[in-house]
């Protein structure tokens, strides 16, 4: 966001078989916080197993509407909360991710039971995802119909989290696209992403910088070695 210090650095550091990844964002804003360290990742990954299946119905995607372009086995797909199952490859590495987290000073709330349904303005509109970017395009996304579709990302769910007041979160879920089938694309895989907010009164120097202005601030340099910090450690 060039044009005022709600900046955000997002980057892709972890994949397993091209079906999982993690986005760390951080982002600069003046807000409340609510912390909450989980005590058990596993009684965490038990309890939301439950939770995500309430999303296993394929009736809920499925409808005559003229936009509704979601077919029977991709809604067969959703709910099956393969990132919550302790015993499941996705499920296990989304736990050691969790576990990183949970070990670093801040304190992040996990997010991993949300409606995979989600409004364009979710989607793309609260991310300023321009109105011709080809991700809208019923092409690439799975619509219910003319406002509703599948998420594409977990960054679908940021606005809400970030309006609730948290400044720390961990956001995981499945998410669809309309990709061809190949080594490396899948119409159905899952997302974890991390988001930290920075302090307004800690940007405050570089109030009003974008573009090169704002790269060569040293705000930017330390969410920069922060974020690169963080992936290494992870």
């Amino acid at each position: 966001e060039k044009n005022s210090t709600t900046m955000k650095i997002s980057a892709t550091a972890l994949a397993l078989a091209s079906l999982t990844g993690l986005c760390y964002s951080f982002t600069t804003t003046n807000t409340g916080s609510l912390k909450i360290r989980p005590a058990s990742t596993t009684a965490i990954l038990s309890a939301t197993v439950e939770e995500a299946a309430t999303y296993a119905d394929p009736s809920r995607y499925l409808s005559d509407h003229p936009k509704n372009n979601v077919p029977p086995h991709i809604a067969a797909l959703v709910g099956r909360g393969l990132h919550t199952r302790p015993d499941h490859p996705i499920g296990i590495i989304r736990a050691k991710i969790q576990e990183y987290f949970a070990s670093l000073p801040n304190e992040y709330i996990v997010y991993d039971a949300e409606d995979p349904i989600v409004t364009t303005t979710q989607c793309f509109d609260d991310l300023r995802i321009a109105p011709d970017h080809p991700g809208r395009s019923p092409s690439d996304t799975y619509y219910l119909d003319d406002s509703t579709l599948l998420r594409t990302h977990t960054s679908a769910h940021q606005s809400e989290h970030l309006r609730s007041g948290v400044d720390c979160f961990l956001c995981a879920g499945d998410v669809y696209r309309r990709d061809e089938i190949d080594s490396s694309h899948y119409p159905a895989f899952h997302q974890l992403e991390a988001v930290k907010l920075f302090p307004k009164e800690d940007m405050a120097g570089a109030d009003g910088l974008s573009g090169e202005d704002w790269e060569n601030s040293a705000e930017c340099k330390v969410i920069a070695d922060d974020l690169k910090k963080t992936l290494e450690g992870l």
